[in-house]
């Protein structure tokens, strides 16, 4: 199915058209052996959106992830993100990038502050301003009270939201989400979420995610793209996806009618991270 292309609207939308796209791909592809993970994946993010990547496991969508993040060499076709080509400027995109994998990234043995001054040894954050950094992002992610305790010892939200400080801590210009609410019960998904929408508004940054969750794309995306067998089937808005489909669809119709698939869809740390290793094994 060729991908449908919707015009964006909105007043916010056509502003940011004017401005450089802070992540652009051309003709994106990756293959394993004679299988095309990723095939042919065009798209461009502007500065300051939350712009997400939905599909069914297996779509591609964390393959596009790791090709942007240098994670993984594109097999064909080309990217940029912040106008650094991904396979040519690596060391360049990773200063300006940050990236919440599945996976579980925090050690569980260390405490929140712990893991964090780790990471800001990673991301070479002078030693003079690692502890204010350190202490901004724990409030910010409301773990200030927390942040002496064992990350093992942190509910599967609390977890989340320590990793996203984790990958905040630099102050990187895009923020790249995998599957940032696996696992999660409701409440602590809806707090993730608000951490999320407060991160772009207080600091401009820009956030590119993937979820399985049409509830998740809704309340949170700006513009999504549907992936289907690696292949972007269609990007737009929430609302104009849903009318693309037909007056009174909903996100949930949208994704079976794009990708052919029907919506398939709390816990503490040891919780979280079986959940999470599965999701990885399926893709």
């Amino acid at each position: 199915m060729e991908a449908t292309n919707l015009l964006r609207t909105d007043a916010a939308t056509q502003q940011a058209v004017k401005e450089k796209p802070i992540v652009q791909t051309q003709s994106l592809t990756k293959r394993f052996g004679k299988l095309a993970a990723v095939d042919d994946f065009t798209v461009s993010v502007e500065p300051g959106e939350i712009f997400g990547l939905v599909g069914p496991n297996g779509a591609g969508k964390t393959t596009v992830i790791k090709m942007l993040t240098t994670l993984l060499p594109p097999t064909a076709g080309n990217a940029s993100v912040d106008g650094h080509d991904i396979a040519h400027e690596p060391a360049e995109v990773r200063r300006v990038i940050g990236y919440v994998p599945q996976l579980i990234s925090a050690d569980g043995a260390l405490t929140g502050y712990e893991n964090l001054l780790i990471f800001s040894k990673l991301y070479d954050i002078p030693r003079k301003e690692r502890q204010q950094r350190i202490a901004e992002v724990l409030k910010f992610m409301g773990l200030s009270d927390f942040s002496n305790k064992l990350a093992r010892t942190y509910s599967g939200g609390m977890l989340r939201r320590l990793e996203i400080a984790e990958g905040m801590l630099h102050r990187p210009r895009i923020l790249f989400l995998d599957e940032p609410t696996v696992g999660l019960d409701p409440v602590a998904r809806n707090m993730v979420w608000e951490h999320i929408k407060q991160l772009r508004s207080d600091y401009g940054t820009t956030i590119f995610l993937t979820t399985h969750y049409m509830d998740e794309a809704d309340k949170l995306c700006m513009r999504l793209a549907i992936m289907h067998l690696g292949k972007m089937a269609a990007v737009g808005s929430p609302d104009e996806l849903k009318a693309s489909v037909g007056e009174g669809a909903t996100l949930d119709d949208v994704f079976a009618y794009y990708s052919g698939f029907e919506i398939d869809s709390g816990g503490s740390y040891r919780e979280t991270s079986r959940v999470r290793r599965v999701t990885r094994r399926l893709g």
